[in-house]
Order: structure tokens, then sequence, then C-alpha cells
């Protein structure tokens, strides 16, 4: 029941991320990321590590990545693609600072590591099989 919560939760970050909000978007040297995907049919859930992802667009305000959406689609078609696991949903957190963002990862694995009362299998993947492309967003 949770875990329907947190998927539901992640879903909902997901769809608010693909509106065309009209803030004005900053191109930033680098940015870090890393991804969570998660099925509502099994109870295995992956990471990736952090990644650093160079020319990365953000809004200017809030300094949070511009084009989640199309960073988490690298994601989900390399599911379905390369390991034959489609319908996954697939979440990309980012922030400019490395040490936030190391913090948020901490939070959100130890979710599924040690908070859990249902146990969850947690499985990385290594950045040599899975690495965020830089999106172009300057037409947006």
């Amino acid at each position: 029941m949770k875990l329907i919560k947190q998927l539901t939760l992640a879903i909902i970050l997901m769809a608010a991320g693909t509106t065309n909000v009209q803030a004005q978007n900053v191109k930033v040297p680098k940015a870090y990321m890393f991804g969570f995907v998660a099925s509502f049919n099994d109870s295995t859930v992956y990471f990736t590590n952090i990644q650093q992802v160079d020319s990365v667009w953000v809004t200017k305000k809030k300094n949070m990545l511009a084009g989640r959406n199309h960073y988490s689609y690298q994601l989900r078609e390399y599911f379905t693609q390369n390991r034959s696991l489609p319908n996954r949903t697939c979440v990309v957190i980012a922030d400019v600072n490395r040490k936030n963002l190391e913090k948020k990862y901490a939070k959100m694995k130890n979710k599924y590591l040690v908070k859990s009362k249902k146990p969850y299998e947690v499985r990385s993947i290594a950045e040599t099989d899975f690495k965020f492309k830089t999106v172009d967003m300057s037409y947006e």
C-alpha cells in the first residue's frame, strides 16, 4: 500500500514536470542527477548512481531541472529496450549542488532499504550501463 502511495506521488510529480510552464530557463555548466525506477507489479526498485551531466538547463528562479520528463524518458527507454522491462515508473531527481543531491539520494534509498516494512529488492544501475544524456532546452 505504501509503495502504491509513493509511486502515485512519483507519477504526479512526473505529470507536473510535463506541463508547459512559462518559467525562464538558463543553462548551467553542470548539474547532478539520479534516477529511480519502480513498478506496481513487483517489489524490485532500481537506482542509478549520482551522475554529473554537463550543460543542463534549469529554471531561473528555483534551479529546478528543466525538461525532467526528457530525462525520465531516457531511463524508461533504457529499461524497455535493454532490460525488456516496459511500463516502469521512472523519476529523475536533480540538483546543481552535489551535497544536496547526496542527501536526497541517501534519504530515498534508506526508505527502501531500512525503513520499509515490506521487503524491497533494491538494485543499482551502473553508470557503464546507463548514463543520462544532455537535453537541449534552448528551443523551449
